[in-house]
C-alpha cells in the first residue's frame, strides 16, 4: 500500500484542520525530539511537553510524585531546571524511571500546535528506522518540522526526507516533501554529523560550545524505541 507523506516545514505551515485526528511524526533533530527518544531510552517514565516555561513549573507543582524540569530557551538551560536539552545530560542515572516536565523554544511548542492528531509520534535520527516501520501501511502521514524560531531549518528537512526515503511505498505529497526527500538524496548518511554542522541548528550549538550534540544526534538506528504523545494524558511514553 502507497503512504502518503506529506511534510511540513514549520508547525505553521500545517494547517490545523488536516492535522485533526491524523497521523504525525513530530520532528527537532537539534534537539527536542533527539533529547526526548534519548530520556526515554535511558528510562525515564515519561516526558511530559510544554509549550511554555510557566506550563511546566505548574506541572512541577500539581504532578505526583515531582517531575524533573527539563529544556531551554535559545539554547540554554532554563534557570532553575534540572536539565537542559542537551541528549548527553539524558543518562539513566539521572532520569531513569522518573516523570520529565519539558519546555524548549521550538520543539514542545510544536508538539502542541499538533495536538489535534489522532495520533503523535516523537521522531528524530536515533530513531529512524523504528519510526519508519511505525509508518508502513498508512494512507497519510504528516511530517511536522519545528524549525528554529519561526524559520525552516534544514536538519529538520533533512530527518523528514530521510523518513520518505525509508518508508516502504512512501510517495512524496507536495513540494515540502519533495524538497525534503531531494535534500535527503543529495548527502552521505555517512557523513550526517558533517552535515549538521553547517545547518542553523549545527551552527547555534557550536556558538553556545554545545556541538558535541550534532553527534549524539547523527547516531542514526541508535534505538528501537518509538515515544508516543498522547495529547489527552500530556505524556511521551514509549510505545
Amino acid at each position: 500500500m502507497t503512504s502518503r507523506i506529506k511534510v511540513h516545514l514549520l508547525p505553521k505551515r500545517a494547517n490545523l484542520g488536516e492535522l485533526t485526528g491524523g497521523q504525525v511524526v513530530v520532528i527537532d533533530v537539534l534537539r527536542a525530539t533527539t533529547t526526548i527518544v534519548q530520556a526515554l531510552a535511558s528510562g525515564a517514565e515519561c516526558v511530559m511537553p510544554f509549550a511554555s516555561v510557566e506550563e511546566a513549573l505548574a506541572a512541577a507543582e500539581e504532578v505526583e510524585p515531582t517531575p524533573l524540569l527539563c529544556g531551554e530557551r535559545y539554547g540554554f538551560k532554563v534557570d532553575g531546571f534540572d536539565l537542559g536539552n542537551s541528549p548527553a545530560e539524558y543518562t539513566p542515572s539521572a532520569v531513569g524511571g522518573l516523570k520529565l516536565a519539558m519546555s524548549t523554544t521550538n520543539g514542545t511548542r510544536a508538539m502542541s500546535y499538533c495536538r489535534e492528531a489522532g495520533r503523535i509520534l516523537i521522531g528524530a535520527f536515533t530513531n529512524l528506522s523504528a519510526v519508519c516501520g511505525e509508518l508502513a501501511g498508512l494512507e497519510l502521514v504528516h511530517l511536522v518540522c519545528a524549525g528554529t524560531n519561526n524559520q525552516v531549518t534544514r536538519e529538520d528537512a533533512l530527518l523528514a526526507g530521510a523518513i520518505l526515503a525509508n518508508v516502504p511505498g512512501a510517495e512524496a505529497d507536495g513540494s515540502g516533501a519533495e524538497l525534503a526527500l531531494t535534500a535527503w538524496q543529495r548527502i552521505d548518511p555517512a557523513n550526517l554529523a558533517t552535515e549538521l554542522v553547517s545547518t542553523t541548528g549545527g551552527q547555534n550549538l557550536i556558538k553556545i560550545e554545545m556541538g558535541g550534540d550534532l553527534e549524539w544526534a547523527a547516531k542514526i538506528d541508535q534505538f528501537a524505541i518509538i515515544p508516543i504523545f498522547d495529547p489527552r494524558s500530556g505524556m511521551i511514553r514509549v510505545g
